[in-house]
């Protein structure tokens, strides 16, 4: 099968580039050409990384098809397509309810290896259920902000956010996430878009990316939100950033009969303070969120294909598979950096 490179994470400032063997395919799997791999906020959490590692991390991937396994009709070599790691079985009891993250095959699903390498397996169950054809006009780039956004999509749904167009929506956090929800919600006819953060960058990419207004994270902002929201607190409150304080910020924001989706969490261990009868008086509903099910990519990549979603502007930075270490410590110190993008087959960086 040939020789690839890869990007091993032994730890958020310990990336190795390594020569493997390319992997070998079954009946009903795919392997890959990586030509676009986003670095998600999650790969470079230690605490969740570090005890798997060494490992190949990367799950929002797209490439083109390199070969296909006996059985396989719906691929063919050459397809452009973009995938997810983590597939629901779709039969189970979870599934059927639409709990689809507490689904044990979506927890064991994963690619071989990730997509910091030249080339994936893509298993027999991804290819049928969490592998799609690109439309010619989407970049592969593009592609790769589709599992992301599936998620999101996925989260905003369960959350209720859009249900009622004259809901508020606060995110707390403006990293790649925080952005994707607050395009997502104003897609979706919320005209009360805020945001927060602690970064001056940060902030400006969240006032870029329709929120009305921007607050700072470290300031106390229950009356600000106030004075910007009409009088009142906010209805929805997207927490996406593992900060110690952000979940008790949320629980002072949050409007009575209002939702907090869950979407980041800190490490283990560390325990929230929950005021259980004040939350009950108020009808506050808590949501938590993990992965997003092929429904959700499918309306994903339809959102990006038409431009619904602005993802090209998200790209602060595109570097080739020698400079993974580099994408890792841009995403970890959360500074000037929104999205980075690893292309493995690219020898330099475009920016």
């Amino acid at each position: 099968m040939g020789s690839m490179k890869v990007a091993v994470y032994h730890r958020n400032d310990d990336i190795r580039l390594e020569e493997r063997e390319r992997p070998s395919i079954s009946n009903g799997e795919l392997l890959v050409r990586v030509e676009a791999s986003g670095i998600c906020g999650s790969d470079v959490m230690e605490w969740y990384r570090q005890p798997q590692a060494p490992l190949v991390l990367g799950h929002e991937i797209s490439g083109i098809v390199e070969s296909v396994g006996e059985g396989v009709t719906d691929f063919a070599v050459g397809d452009r397509v973009c995938t997810t790691h983590h597939v629901p079985c779709g039969n189970c009891r979870d599934c059927r309810r639409g709990s689809q993250h507490v689904c044990e095959t979506l927890h064991r699903t994963r690619f071989d290896p990730g997509g910091f390498s030249e080339f994936v397996r893509l298993p027999e169950i991804n290819v049928r259920l969490g592998t799609f054809k690109l439309p010619n006009d989407v970049s592969f780039v593009q592609a790769s902000f589709v599992e992301p956004l599936a998620c999101v999509i996925r989260g905003q749904r369960l959350a209720s956010v859009g249900v009622d167009s004259d809901d508020s929506v606060l995110v707390l956090g403006s990293g790649i996430s925080g952005i994707l929800h607050l395009q997502w919600a104003g897609s979706r006819g919320i005209k009360r878009l805020f945001a927060a953060d602690v970064h001056p960058y940060r902030m400006e990419m969240a006032t870029r990316f329709s929120a009305q207004r921007v607050f700072d994270a470290r300031d106390p902002i229950v009356d600000a939100v106030r004075d910007a929201n009409n009088g009142r607190l906010v209805d929805r409150v997207v927490i996406c950033t593992g900060a110690d304080a952000a979940f008790a910020q949320a629980l002072r924001l949050v409007a009575p009969g209002g939702s907090i989706l869950v979407f980041a969490t800190p490490a283990p261990g560390r325990n929230a303070d929950l005021p259980l009868n004040d939350l009950w008086k108020r009808g506050i509903s808590l949501v938590f969120s993990y992965a997003g099910p092929p429904t959700e990519m499918r309306q994903a990549l339809d959102a990006i294909a038409t431009r619904e979603i602005d993802v090209d502007g998200m790209v602060s930075h595109r570097l080739s598979l020698a400079e993974t270490g580099q994408g890792f410590q841009l995403t970890a110190n959360a500074g000037e950096s929104l999205k980075v993008i690893v292309e493995p087959h690219r020898l330099h960086p475009r920016r």
